[in-house]
């Protein structure tokens, strides 16, 4: 949302020998030019789902654009954290989570995939915003959950945490 921004910052902190992360969706990605680039060391890379139409679901967006940074940095040999937020009843689906899986495995670039487990601290956001807040309803997952969707990216050959 910020590009020129933190383009501008990245360039500063490269110059002071300073360490930059990226945190995204990808969803910037046809917009984030390889100068932009070259001043990012490390890409925190949401993906919600890798199937498409729960994607539109939680996002409201398409997943093909994400799908393409994820691409565009593996060529880059660009350092990423893939960053999967499990909500249950939403994002939990064994065949969800492989999918998001099949895609991150064979990525070189990738060093770890962190699953988030979804949870109610920024619920009083949306209320003093004035907002329907639609998973007001969701639970936490549980351990059983968070290490079902660890052991689905481990098997897929994922470094998961």
């Amino acid at each position: 949302m910020q590009l020129g921004f933190t383009k501008g910052l990245f360039a500063a902190a490269k110059s002071m020998g300073l360490h930059t992360a990226l945190d995204t969706s990808g969803f910037l990605g046809h917009r984030a030019d390889d100068e932009y680039m070259r001043n990012v060391d490390l890409v925190l890379l949401d993906i919600k789902s890798g199937d498409p139409d729960t994607y539109r679901r939680v996002t409201g967006a398409e997943l093909a654009p994400t799908l393409r940074f994820v691409q565009r940095l593996n060529a880059m040999n660009k350092a990423v954290w893939v960053r999967f937020v499990l909500v249950p009843g939403l994002t939990d689906a064994p065949d969800n989570i492989r999918k998001v899986a099949d895609v991150v495995a064979p990525m070189m670039n990738v060093e770890w995939v962190e699953v988030l487990p979804f949870h109610q601290m920024g619920a009083f956001k949306w209320k003093a915003l004035g907002l329907d807040y639609k998973l007001a309803d969701t639970p936490t997952p549980t351990e059983e959950q968070v290490q079902a969707a660890l052991g689905i990216f481990r098997a897929a050959g994922c470094r998961a945490r």
